[in-house]
């Protein structure tokens, strides 16, 4: 089988999973793609869907990387008042300190491929895990501004490789019909590393916020020694017998992996012929489709304002006249749990009715928000803008954790064939950075020229992303890597 023949779709499925239904044995599926005939029906039909406890630990492991990028988000909110105040830094500045940390994520994103490639997920996962920590000492032992910038910028590198190869790792892991649940735990976690610093940053101070940001880099760190590396990197870079014992450790000691193992190698034999890709060879023809939903879903989530509220949701409730604790604890008490229920609907309803119900709901939010600033520049309801604000706040918070938040990483996962994998991710990741800086930056600017502007700004976003996600984004639940890939594949050669 040539270059020709994977690249147009025969053979275009990630690292990850080769032919789900004659996998089935190992994995236990029950789910079949949406083209699978009656006989693979019949045949999956007999096996039932399994977790073992080394993929549920590799999984939390990889996910505590996921914390410390929450953690990180979460940050510049609580510790607002105190940074400015110790190192006396005027509003610009501190939106540079904000926003530094997605500037790093940006350089973390642009190498985060290669790195995962070359070292494999689990040294990725511990070489940002590096970065993270000296970044997070860096800001509590900071005596001036550019001291604690330069660890915000060493956080957020670590935070572009982590936001990268978490997602992929547990894909490579985890069986068809779990992946997309067991993926979305990423933002799961990161909503609980940014709801948990701001409820523990309403009681203790910046720098000691900072320090306790060090312990889940720790954990991570710890953890790795207990994990197996993923078996398709490993049968990738010629580590057959190392694949082999992965593979039986994450399935289970007495599981059958002789056939599963049989389809990695002769899949990855079959990658030897082709050239590795760059990021230009993304821009062919057959890969256009992928290119557009994966680029897009990213720049719509970052542009509808999400980083911009999680940064600095304080400073939104203080300017609606709202109490900033009450505030932020609301919104602890909404981002869990309305994570945790996307988490669980993602491989029962579908990507595609989640991101619809999620995009409707942050389109909803920001409007309300909106109304309240623009009532409250009209001297109107005086009583009732607080409370809108808050409504609104909380609306799109609920919302987006339901579904944008983690959903647009899980479908960039899947759509990618392996050769270019590494270079997708990468640009797809650096996309979503791209975006987060811009509108962490640009934020209290926005805020200070017409803040009713600014939310009906991020509403429209939402209403284009509704449409984007009827018109353009296929639904992925149920379907193997390769069903996928091949249908996207085929739409791109259409067009």
């Amino acid at each position: 089988m040539g270059r020709e023949s994977i690249e147009e779709g025969k053979l275009s499925n990630p690292l990850l999973v080769k032919n789900i239904d004659s996998e089935s044995q190992v994995y236990g599926y029950g789910g079949r793609g949406e083209n699978s005939g009656a006989g693979n029906e019949q045949q999956s039909g007999t096996f039932s869907s399994s977790a073992t406890t080394m993929v549920v630990l590799s999984s939390l492991v990889a996910v505590s990387g996921s914390y410390v990028f929450g953690s990180a988000v979460g940050y510049s909110s609580p510790a607002r008042s105190g940074v400015m105040d110790d190192l006396g830094l005027t509003v610009a500045e501190y939106s540079v300190f904000g926003s530094i940390l997605t500037i790093g994520a940006m350089i973390g994103a642009v190498v985060s491929g290669r790195i995962a490639d070359y070292i494999g997920r689990r040294g990725a996962m511990a070489f940002s895990e590096i970065f993270c920590i000296l970044g997070w000492l860096a800001i509590a032992f900071s005596k001036v501004a550019w001291w604690a910038e330069l660890g915000r910028l060493l956080v957020g590198c670590g935070m572009g490789l982590l936001s990268y190869v978490v997602p992929i790792y547990i894909a490579e892991i985890t069986p068809k019909n779990l992946r997309g649940g067991f993926t979305t735990v990423h933002q799961f976690m990161i909503c609980c590393g940014v709801s948990l610093t701001y409820l523990i940053g309403a009681f203790l101070n910046w720098r000691a916020l900072a320090l306790i940001g060090t312990v889940p880099c720790v954990i991570q760190i710890l953890g790795l020694f207990f994990i197996p590396e993923s078996p398709r990197w490993l049968a990738k870079i010629g580590q057959e017998k190392k694949c082999e014992d992965a593979l039986q450790n994450l399935r289970g000691k007495n599981a059958d992996i002789s056939q599963e193992k049989s389809e990695i190698r002769d899949y990855t034999e079959t990658l030897k012929r082709l050239s590795e890709a760059s990021i230009l060879d993304l821009f062919q023809r057959r890969y256009v489709y992928s290119l557009i939903v994966g680029v897009g879903l990213m720049v719509l989530q970052q542009f509808g304002g999400v980083n911009g509220i999680a940064f600095y949701a304080s400073t939104i409730f203080i300017s609606a006249g709202f109490s900033d604790s009450i505030g932020t604890l609301a919104m602890v008490a909404v981002q869990i749990p309305m994570t945790g229920l996307g988490v669980i609907l993602m491989d029962k309803s579908g990507r595609r009715p989640l991101l619809l119900v999620s995009s409707t709901g942050t389109c909803l939010g920001c409007l309300l928000v909106g109304l309240s600033f623009l009532l409250q520049n009209l001297q109107q309801w005086k009583q009732v803008t607080p409370i809108l604000a808050l409504v609104g706040v909380l609306v799109f918070t609920g919302s987006f954790s339901l579904g944008m938040g983690g959903i647009p990483w899980v479908i960039m996962s899947e759509i990618f064939p392996i050769n270019m994998k590494g270079s997708a991710g990468s640009l797809v990741t650096l996309v979503s950075w791209l975006g987060s800086w811009i509108v962490s930056y640009a934020f209290n600017f926005l805020m200070d020229w017409n803040s009713a502007g600014t939310f009906f700004m991020f509403s429209c976003v939402s209403g284009v992303t509704i449409l984007f996600v009827a018109k353009l984004v296929p639904e992925t639940k149920g379907r193997t890597l390769e069903e996928i890939q091949t249908s996207m594949n085929r739409f791109s050669e259409k067009r």
